[in-house]
């Protein structure tokens, strides 16, 4: 006896998972990770400090970007949410009437935790390969560590790699110098427990 067909996940599978995840569909299957830790957040914080005024504003820096945090984005029938995502504002193809944007970004960064680094490496990296992202940066806050990578030949090439306290410059964002320092927190000493009645 044959197994029944599996039903195609959609687009409104997304509002079946908890308000505490993050949902996507990739090749297929519904995805659901937990919102990030605070090595993650406070990465991400960092990072759009770092990018938003020179980028997006133009202060300090060029501009000519629009810049989002975890947008949703169509990929054919993928549904991926990227911790960042950028256009050039020539290429911005405005607010959509939908929930995600179905512009290819010229820019994607992803921040890697524990729950979500295979699907981020392997499976997401191979869509933003085969829709022809240009650039995309991979952070570890637990590593302290930036990667990035261009396109080239729909292939993936690993630019430069940079760690703990680097001062880098990137591309697309290669006019301002970031301080990769500022991505990271060191941990504090363990706060005691605080029990009911004490």
């Amino acid at each position: 006896m044959s197994e029944p067909a599996k039903r195609r996940v959609n687009y409104e599978d997304l509002y079946t998972i908890p308000e505490n995840m993050i949902g996507e569909i990739i090749d297929g299957e519904l995805i659901a990770t937990p919102r990030p830790s605070g090595e993650h957040s406070n990465a991400a914080f960092a990072l759009s400090a770092e990018i938003g005024p020179p980028y997006r504003l133009g202060r300090g820096g060029p501009g000519g970007w629009i810049i989002l945090y975890e947008p949703e984005i169509k990929f054919g029938d993928n549904i991926l949410v990227p911790d960042f995502a950028g256009w050039r504002k020539e290429r911005f193809p405005g607010w959509p009437a939908e929930n995600w944007f179905s512009a290819v970004p010229d820019w994607i960064c992803e921040i890697l935790s524990p729950s979500t680094a295979r699907n981020d490496r392997i499976r997401k990296m191979a869509i933003y390969a085969r829709y022809e992202v240009k650039y995309l940066w991979l952070i570890d806050p637990r590593d302290k560590t930036l990667e990035i990578f261009r396109l080239k030949s729909a292939e993936w090439v690993r630019l430069a790699g940079f760690a703990e306290n680097d001062k880098v410059r990137a591309e697309p964002f290669h006019e301002v110098e970031l301080e990769l320092g500022n991505f990271w927190v060191e941990k504090g000493p363990e706060s005691p427990l605080v029990s009911d009645g004490e």
